[in-house]
C-alpha cells in the first residue's frame, strides 16, 4: 500500500509516520512537508491514502485538495488538524476528503478512522457532530457517516440520494437540486460527493448509469 503524508512540523510527520508504520507492516509511506510538495508528488504516481494536515505552505487548503482530488480522484484523503470549525469541515468533504480526525486523537482512533475510510467509509469527529446547533450541512455528514459504519454488505444509498440521484437523471444542476429537494447547495455537494464514493465512479454520468445497474433508478428516470 502506498501512502502520502503531508504536515509542516516534522515532529508529528515522523511520528504519524512511525505509527502507520509501526500498523501497517506492508505500506510504503512517503512524507512530504508542503502542499507544493504534495502536489507534485500526486502528479508522479498514485497513492493508496493521502492524509494531511489543513493548513500548511504552498497554497490555499481549498485549492490544494481540490487540486489533488481532481489528480486522483479514487484517492482517499484524510485531513488531520488542529484546526476545527463546523463550516472549514463541510467545505473538505463538498471538496472529497474522505475524513476529518483531530491532531489530538489517539492512536486507536486514527487507525479506526483510516480503516473506515479505507473501507469507503467516511469519518467526521463524533463531538463536532454532537454540538446543540447543527447545520443541515452537518446533519447530512453525521447521518452519512453513521452509515459508513455498516459493513458493504449492509450499506444502502438513504432515501434522500436516492432523491438527489433522480434530480441528476433529470440534468439538473446543484441549484435547482437543492431548491427542488428544500436542500442547501453545500448538502446538495455532500450528498453527490457521497454518491461518487459509494457508487464507486468519478462524475455524474457515471453515477447515474451505476444507480440503474443497481437498480435505485429506473431507465425510464434516465429517458431510456
Amino acid at each position: 500500500m502506498e501512502i502520502l503524508l503531508a504536515d509542516d512540523h516534522e515532529l508529528f510527520l515522523q511520528g504519524l509516520k512511525f505509527v502507520l508504520e509501526s500498523h501497517f507492516k506492508d505500506a510504503h509511506i512517503m512524507c512530504v512537508k508542503d502542499y507544493t510538495e504534495l502536489l507534485s508528488e500526486v502528479q508522479k504516481k498514485p497513492f493508496d491514502l493521502i492524509i494531511t494536515d489543513l493548513a500548511m505552505p504552498g497554497a490555499n487548503f481549498m485549492d490544494a485538495l481540490t487540486k489533488i482530488h481532481n489528480i486522483l480522484k479514487d484517492t482517499p484523503i484524510i485531513v488531520i488538524s488542529a484546526v476545527f470549525g463546523k463550516q472549514i469541515v463541510q467545505k473538505t468533504f463538498e471538496i472529497g476528503v474522505s475524513g476529518y480526525i483531530s491532531k489530538s486523537s489517539s492512536n486507536e482512533l486514527l487507525l479506526s478512522a483510516i480503516h473506515l475510510v479505507l473501507a469507503g467509509g467516511l469519518y467526521i469527529p463524533r463531538d463536532l457532530l454532537e454540538e446543540a446547533t447543527v447545520s443541515p450541512e452537518m446533519q447530512t455528514l453525521k447521518d452519512l457517516s453513521d452509515a459508513s459504519n455498516n459493513s458493504d454488505k449492509e450499506r444502502k444509498l438513504t432515501n434522500r440520494q436516492i432523491d438527489v440521484l433522480k434530480c441528476l437523471a433529470k440534468g439538473m444542476q446543484n441549484k435547482t437540486i437543492a431548491y427542488e429537494l428544500g436542500l442547501t447547495e453545500g448538502t446538495v455537494k455532500v450528498h453527490i460527493t457521497v454518491l461518487l464514493k459509494a457508487l464507486g465512479v468519478s462524475n455524474r454520468t457515471a453515477a447515474i448509469m451505476e444507480a440503474v445497474k443497481q437498480g435505485y433508478i429506473t431507465q425510464s428516470e434516465v429517458g431510456l
